[in-house]
């Protein structure tokens, strides 16, 4: 008889004990994040000078100064705080993945496991690549794109120059990373729905024409309304979609075509 595959904890817990587990999961993040955010804070001026690098890097290429400037008292403090969560959340992110990933695992048989545990790594490693592309990319286009439209003073015309806000600077660059990052897990999300025969690559490969309508539909909303933000997600999206078809091949039940 072919042994049973069991997890390590064969006795089920109690509902008490899944929540007094939960709770201790809940409080090493939160004890993570908050640890990680004292060092953001520290750190929080240098962290906003690297979010605020492309925008630096194309000013000087026009042969202006760089500048960001605020207009509320609190928003430059605000500004920092938002800086420290931000960059609290990608520090401690791994130290939040594995307490998911030890809460859920003791439920999970090790065929699962093993299945599973793939896209846990996946999943940072396609967010920090989709930041990445956002950064290093589509930041410079797109600040050159819109700093296109200021008027120089040699020019005769009003002059019109931009004076860019710390906060809705660091809002912008936020979303973009978020919206990028995100973005870029589509091949998790939709390879766990083939392992659960939600999904199968054939029916991707059919609404393939409307996926890449929703691609576009998906970028307009996520970027500011402009055309090089928006293909700059949407073309990268189409690209992981259709990553996510071959990777729905080996992932789906067999027997499913």
């Amino acid at each position: 008889m072919a042994p049973l595959d069991i997890t390590a904890e064969d006795s089920r817990l109690s509902l008490q004990e899944h929540l007094i587990e939960l709770r201790s999961r809940l409080l090493w993040c939160a004890l993570g994040f908050a640890f990680a955010f004292l060092v953001c804070y520290h750190f929080s001026q240098p962290i906003y000078l690297f979010l605020a690098e492309p925008l630096v890097d194309v000013l000087r290429a026009k042969g202006e100064q760089p500048r960001l400037i605020y207009t509320a008292l609190y928003e430059a403090f605000f500004t920092y705080i938002k800086v420290s969560a931000f960059g609290a959340i990608f520090i401690s992110f791994p130290l939040m993945a594995i307490q998911v990933w030890r809460f859920i695992a003791p439920g999970l048989y090790s065929r699962e496991r093993r299945a599973f545990l793939p896209f846990m790594i996946a999943t940072p490693v396609l967010f920090i690549f989709g930041a990445a592309l956002a950064y290093y990319f589509v930041f410079p286009v797109a600040w050159r794109f819109f700093l296109g439209f200021e008027t120089p003073v040699a020019s005769g015309a009003p002059q019109i120059q931009l004076q860019a806000k710390v906060g809705e600077y660091l809002s912008l660059v936020m979303k973009l990373i978020f919206a990028f990052g995100i973005a870029f897990e589509l091949p998790v999300l939709l390879s766990l729905c083939a392992c659960a025969g939600l999904v199968t690559s054939e029916g991707l490969r059919t609404y393939r024409r409307y996926s890449y309508v929703g691609c576009f539909v998906v970028a307009a909303v996520l970027t500011p309304p402009d055309l090089i933000t928006m293909a700059g997600l949407a073309i990268p999206l189409i690209a992981l979609y259709e990553i996510s078809i071959i990777a729905a091949t080996f992932m789906q039940p067999k027997g499913r075509y």
